[in-house]
């Protein structure tokens, strides 16, 4: 089984859901990437179409856009 993808700013909100992801699926199942430090992670999610983290890519491609933290822009700086 392919591994979800949750990506992440390391804000409170997003440290929060990443908790709350790792407790529901269980921590072999996601890839955690803070892309505040992994900046060149940004653009892929980007092209997998995440707008704002938390977010958690399924391994279907489906986004979920988890109780908003930052958009990406913001991120990006």
């Amino acid at each position: 089984m392919a591994k979800s993808i949750f990506y992440h700013a390391g804000c409170p909100v997003c440290v929060s859901a990443e908790h709350e992801i790792v407790n529901l699926i269980g921590a072999e199942n996601v890839e955690l990437v803070h892309i505040g430090e992994d900046r060149d992670r940004i653009t892929e999610a980007e092209k997998a179409g995440v707008n704002s983290v938390p977010a958690l890519l399924t391994p279907n491609g489906n986004v979920l856009h988890i109780n908003y933290g930052a958009s990406v822009a913001d991120v990006k700086g």
